[in-house]
């Protein structure tokens, strides 16, 4: 079949690298516009775009898709598939053509934008990968596939993102070939079921030590990388990518001791060591470097941001 490509974010790469491994052809990739970024404001690409360039396919950027419909179904292709895309897509285009959907969830189960960071923040032993056919309501079309996944203990965003674009990329492919073969199958959900996620803050990223040292250090797992967990000591805005559950000291919420080389700080059951982390005007270290070269003007975290 000949296909559409929509996605602009790493799992989005993922999945398409899976598709280009099968006998479906991709006739062009569309991604976001390259946006500003950084103090210079220098224009960065989508991550999907280079990927695809090196590989000679052909990239479309819209800011917005569905004010160029004309053009886009200019091109001649079978069925259309987002992955991580980062556009709502409007009932017109959804009229064209078939479009499918990979979305990291066992859907009606966390839709939204950002399952895999709600199943890291809740605890979540397992998540799965769906393909399901696009309607207008967000992630409520009927299921072709779903397949669960593990979630394992050290997981992190970047790392189970990762793992379900693989699964997104084998299940899209066998998806495609069902459709091609007329043997497809679609399975409704029960939207009384459904559970939605929200867009990720930058605000979401603080570390408020009144909650459970799991919450702290799953939080990490699904925010440490982007947008970036964070707390204050003092003025000092620490940044942290790596905590862990520590069971050997009980702690007063939010307080700070440095034990064996070991930066502790209370939470509301006991307490977490930070592992890695960064100074407002460092880089990101492992904790015996940090510890090394930070003067505490504190010895407890603030209880808010």
């Amino acid at each position: 079949m000949k296909v559409l490509f929509l996605g602009s974010s790493a799992f989005s790469i993922g999945v398409l690298g899976e598709l280009l491994k099968s006998k479906h052809e991709v006739v062009a990739v569309i991604c976001q516009p390259d946006r500003p970024s950084g103090r210079g404001h220098k224009l960065v690409a989508p991550q999907i775009k280079e990927y695809a360039q090196n590989l000679g396919l052909k990239v479309l950027q819209y800011e917005r898709v569905n004010r160029n419909i004309d053009e886009i179904f200019a091109m001649d292709f079978d069925v259309f598939v987002t992955a991580s895309f980062g556009q709502i897509i409007s009932r017109e285009f959804l009229s064209k053509k078939m479009g499918l959907n990979v979305h990291p969830s066992k859907l009606p189960k966390y839709r939204g934008a950002t399952p895999l960071q709600y199943a890291l923040m809740n605890g979540d032993k397992e998540t799965s990968v769906s393909i399901q056919k696009m309607e207008y309501e967000v992630d409520s079309g009927d299921i072709i596939l779903c397949e669960d996944i593990k979630i394992d203990d050290e997981d992190t965003f970047s790392t189970l993102s990762e793992k379900t674009a693989k699964l997104g990329g084998e299940l899209l492919v066998k998806s495609l070939d069902l459709i091609e073969s007329g043997k497809v199958k679609f399975y409704p959900q029960d939207g009384s079921k459904a559970t939605f996620t929200k867009m990720i803050q930058k605000e979401d990223g603080f570390l408020d030590f009144n909650n459970k040292a799991e919450d702290l250090v799953n939080r990490v797992r699904a925010l440490g990388e982007n947008p970036g967990c964070y707390f204050f000591i003092g003025e000092d805005r620490i940044k942290v990518q790596k905590l862990a559950i520590c069971r050997d000291f009980e702690l007063e919420i939010g307080e700070i001791k440095v034990i064996n080389k070991q930066f502790l700080i209370g939470a509301r059951d006991g307490c977490v060591k930070v592992l890695k982390c960064q100074n407002p005007n460092g880089k990101m270290l492992d904790v015996k470097d940090f510890l090394n070269g930070y003067k505490f003007k504190s010895e407890k975290v603030n209880t808010c941001c």
